[in-house]
């Protein structure tokens, strides 16, 4: 994913010419690359993008490289999907909210997770859509359904939230500071990898894969390590962070 991550920054930090701005009229999977082959990301119904004219003038590209304006990801479509595509009226303009309106909708956020864990699903490497989600893909659509937007990937929404201070040496002190609706991130030393929504009492909802023990949304724990998948995150904890505020597009 480095390659990605490294093009990734480069379109977004680059000014595009020549840019249309187009809606999703129906769920569209983005790719990692011009393959079409592995999932990045999935954009809902509604979602905002745009790609530079002309990439879609060129007849010999099957793939499109796309950024969605509501996080500034990079993926590619198939061309085909261009007729799932119709135009915007005007460029995408986020709306502006105070860290208390975020606070008021984080309940709203939790019991996103909640119902979406009720329905059955499974894990899916880039799935934003329901029924079956990715970490970062169901904590990004638990918050984006009630207007507040986080970066795609766990790594990213690491970076963009507001650090919770761990008092203690163990993932388990983190819960005398944490608050309903932070984030807590796994991974390596080098990079989060994981993310997972807190409930509160040392429990977290998020989307895990079966080589972790589930393949699913499911109920985890910080202080209670006599199941296998809290035991398996428990040794990844990073930290956590708040959100505090909700992504600016950088176009």
């Amino acid at each position: 994913m480095v390659a990605f991550e490294v093009l990734q920054a480069q379109l977004t930090n680059t000014s595009m010419q020549n840019v249309t701005y187009e809606v999703a009229a129906q769920h569209l999977n983005l790719y990692d690359s011009p393959v079409l082959q592995s999932l990045a990301t999935q954009a809902h119904t509604g979602r905002q993008l745009r790609f530079k004219v002309t990439d879609v003038l060129d007849p010999a590209a099957t793939a499109l490289s796309v950024i969605l304006c509501e996080d500034d990801y990079l993926g590619w479509i198939n061309r085909s999907d261009l007729a799932f595509l119709q135009p915007a009226t005007s460029a995408y303009r986020p709306s502006l909210l105070s860290s208390e309106e975020i606070q008021a909708r984080i309940p709203m956020a939790i019991a996103f997770a909640q119902a979406a864990m009720t329905q059955p699903n499974f894990y899916l490497w880039g799935g934003t859509v329901a029924p079956n989600y990715d970490c970062s893909g169901l904590v990004q659509h638990a918050f984006s359904t009630h207007g507040i937007w986080l970066p795609r990937d766990a790594y990213q929404q690491e970076a963009f939230v507001q650090r919770v201070e761990n008092r203690g040496n163990r993932p388990e002190d983190l819960v005398e500071t944490l608050e309903l609706g932070d984030l807590i991130f796994f991974g390596t030393p080098v990079k989060a990898t994981h993310v997972a929504l807190y409930l509160g009492g040392g429990a977290y909802i998020h989307s895990s894969g079966k080589d972790q023990g589930r393949n699913g949304i499911g109920i985890d724990s910080l202080t209670d390590h006599r199941e296998p998948v809290s035991c398996n995150y428990y040794a990844q904890v990073r930290g956590a962070g708040r959100v505090v505020s909700s992504y600016q597009p950088q176009d």
